[in-house]
């Protein structure tokens, strides 16, 4: 960072830093002792949408890479679009398994990161959910390498539970790294698992 940077009030941009996601296990624990909420499996990593051969050779390497867990049945990653135009990589474990889970993610971000889609990745998230059928995902924005909740209100209408996302904000501040500008808490409609 420069004189001029410094002069102008402009600020160097967060690496990212993956291996927080690491933390999400340990901020489970937390959320499950304070508030109820357990891992539904669903995790999911979020990016503006890519055409191409060099993303299908990734999309395959990560394919080939988490198929190699022998532990897991089915597809281990799924790719989706949501009505937004984004396209998620969706991987699906039993609740129990959120480390694994965390390292399917971790292992999508690399993949794409590695081979060149880093200014693509946006987010990644792990889905929640409690006995009363509340739902609320840990998000993980990428370029800034924070979390944040979000919790969205039953029913059709897009509308979120604000109250609850600022209580976990406070239970998890031990846990995780939490986004401390509320105005980029965006909205993940449509994301998988919520």
């Amino acid at each position: 960072m420069g004189l001029l940077d410094i002069l102008l009030g402009r600020t160097k941009p967060v690496a990212p830093d993956l291996d927080q996601l690491f933390a999400l296990p340990s901020a489970a624990v937390t959320l499950e002792a304070a508030a109820g909420f357990r891992p539904t499996g669903t995790g999911a990593v979020c990016f503006a949408t890519v055409e191409g051969a060099a993303f299908e050779q990734t999309h395959r390497e990560v394919q080939a890479l988490l198929d190699a867990d022998t532990e897991r049945s089915g597809p281990p990653v799924e790719l989706r679009r949501d009505d937004y135009g984004y396209s998620w990589l969706v991987s699906e474990r039993s609740p129990e398994q959120l480390p694994e889970l965390v390292n399917d993610l971790h292992a999508v971000n690399s993949a794409m990161e590695v081979n060149g889609f880093g200014p693509q990745l946006l987010c990644s998230l792990a889905a929640f959910t409690d006995d009363g059928g509340r739902k609320l995902a840990l998000v993980y924005l990428y370029k800034r390498g924070t979390f944040y909740p979000f919790a969205p209100l039953p029913g059709a209408a897009e509308r979120r539970d604000n109250p609850l996302e600022l209580q976990m904000k406070a239970t998890l501040a031990n846990d995780l790294r939490i986004e401390q500008d509320l105005g980029r808490w965006f909205p993940v409609w449509g994301a998988p698992g919520m």
